[in-house]
């Protein structure tokens, strides 16, 4: 395996990956509490939507293999959250602990922030998912809060952490602009 991936916007064609990655962390982690995971058309259409905001959805490609992606979508649908994204990242079983989180989530903050991003979120699955915290807290997020017991998953109630970090100009002025 090469040292450093390669981090990229992500391709039509990198969809069977990426569903092949999301599909192994529904099944087998509470880093998402989806309990089936979505198909190749459900993964598509997802994309297609994070592209068509503007946003960034990102792969890292190790020895020409995609073993992980990130992307931000709107915090939430309504457009005065248009400036707030909700960050995700996967990683390839067993790549964890390797620098790919890490350098997959720095770039998704560097091409959230080109694309006119102040505030991005990160709601972890499960408070027990210490790499994932981790990782965030390496990049310069804060915990804000938990919700306890809000997911119900592998016969366990499962809590979030919600974690947050200001980019570019933050809240210190209006977004460009805005009225």
């Amino acid at each position: 395996m090469s040292t450093s991936p390669l981090i990229r916007p992500s391709l039509e064609s990198d969809i069977p990956a990426i569903t092949a990655i999301y599909a192994h962390h529904v099944l087998n982690s509470t880093g998402t509490f989806e309990t089936e995971p979505p198909n190749l058309a459900d993964m598509t259409a997802r994309r297609a939507d994070v592209r068509a905001k503007g946003l960034p959805y990102l792969v890292a490609v190790l020895d020409g293999q995609v073993v992980g992606f990130a992307y931000g979508n709107w915090f939430k649908p309504r457009p005065a959250y248009r400036y707030s994204v909700e960050d995700s990242i996967y990683l390839a079983p067993g790549l964890q602990g390797k620098g790919l989180g890490r350098a997959l989530l720095a770039e998704l903050l560097l091409q959230c922030e080109a694309a006119g991003i102040r505030k991005v979120m990160a709601i972890i699955g499960d408070s027990a998912n210490a790499s994932s915290v981790g990782v965030h807290k390496a990049l310069g997020f804060e915990e804000v809060g938990q919700v306890k017991s809000c997911g119900w998953k592998f016969g366990a109630w499962r809590d979030i952490v919600i974690m947050q970090k200001s980019i570019g100009a933050g809240d210190s002025k209006p977004p460009d602009g805005a009225p």
